[in-house]
């Protein structure tokens, strides 16, 4: 069993080295589909959603959208599938839905993430960049953060930028 464990975190780990190899096409379009927050903690499982948690999803979204827009890419807007994507719960985990809408509009890669609280010191961030063409991940990561605050989100959002998504 622990081979079996150890051979997928290594398929895992030299999967995710080589999607980050190939450089993203310059000035290519991205329709990027949000990023989704799942709260799997108990507290979640007690309580309504916390204002602070949404205003940090908000601000980790306007973050990857600016470094996006700064690095050249343009952002599509995904009005023309709205419908689609109000029927879906989780457009980073829909059998590759997003990478279906993001053809549609005619965008050279799709953009998801979302974020997962395990508890108040433990999330977890994902952010996949697919090609709309292929479907294949040209880029993603996944990074657990501890604490929940805006800091520690925003430095596990740079983190996957900055080490995975514009890495060349």
């Amino acid at each position: 069993m622990k081979s079996l464990i150890a051979s997928l975190f290594v398929s895992l780990t030299f999967g995710f080295a080589a999607a980050a190899a190939e450089p993203l096409k310059p000035e290519a379009s991205l329709a990027f589909f949000g990023i989704t927050f799942i709260d799997t903690s108990a507290e979640g499982a007690y309580f309504d959603a916390r204002p602070d948690e949404a205003a940090r999803l908000a601000m980790v979204s306007d973050y990857v959208i600016g470094e996006f827009k700064e690095r050249g890419f343009r952002l599509l807007d995904v009005a023309p599938v709205r419908e689609e994507i109000d029927r879906i719960a989780n457009p980073a985990d829909c059998n590759d839905c997003e990478v279906r809408m993001a053809k549609k509009l005619g965008a050279d890669y799709s953009l998801a993430g979302q974020i997962q609280k395990v508890s108040n010191l433990i999330l977890s961030m994902n952010l996949v960049i697919r090609d709309a063409e292929t479907g294949a991940m040209a880029r993603g990561m996944s990074v657990d953060i501890r604490g929940n605050t805006d800091d520690s989100w925003r430095r596990g959002m740079r983190y996957i930028l900055r080490n995975n998504i514009f890495k060349e």
